[in-house]
């Protein structure tokens, strides 16, 4: 496998995203669109990634756009294989990106009712934190935090 740095506007990154989208949706009601805007992640100190296996076959996908200085936030992560590790290779490269481009920590959102990801950010290493931005007074969501250095 091979995580490439890709536009967000690729061909292979909007399959992977509406497909991110109706899973998020059928998971839980909202397919997250509207907290994601393409242009976040081609602004300086963000990428969007793209993981293709053996035969260039996109199997996820992954983001970092600033918050601050210090803290980027992970976005549009997903996996088409949840048993194959791609998500964690996808997410450990996102991390170590992170720390290549200057931040201290990563931040994310999930929705509390997509236990799946709940249990994938905490068996990362990924802590919870109050929640952030727009999504302070949500009680769907839940917040995360993973400290780099």
């Amino acid at each position: 496998m091979k995580i490439i740095k890709k536009n967000p506007t690729d061909h292979d990154a909007i399959i992977l995203m509406d497909e991110l989208s109706k899973t998020l949706e059928s998971i839980t009601g909202n397919s997250g669109k509207n907290s994601f805007d393409p242009r976040d992640v081609c602004v300086p100190r963000s990428l969007f990634v793209i993981a293709y296996g053996e035969g260039e076959e996109p199997l996820g996908c992954g983001a970092i756009r600033p918050i601050d200085d210090n803290i980027a936030e992970v976005k549009r992560m997903f996996a088409k294989a949840k048993t194959k590790g791609i998500g964690t290779k996808i997410l450990l490269h996102l991390e170590s990106e992170a720390l290549e481009l200057g931040y201290s920590t990563l931040w994310l959102e999930t929705r509390v009712i997509n236990r799946a990801a709940v249990a994938f950010y905490k068996k990362n290493g990924y802590i919870q934190i109050p929640n952030y931005g727009k999504y302070k007074d949500n009680s769907k969501a839940i917040c995360f935090e993973k400290k780099l250095l």
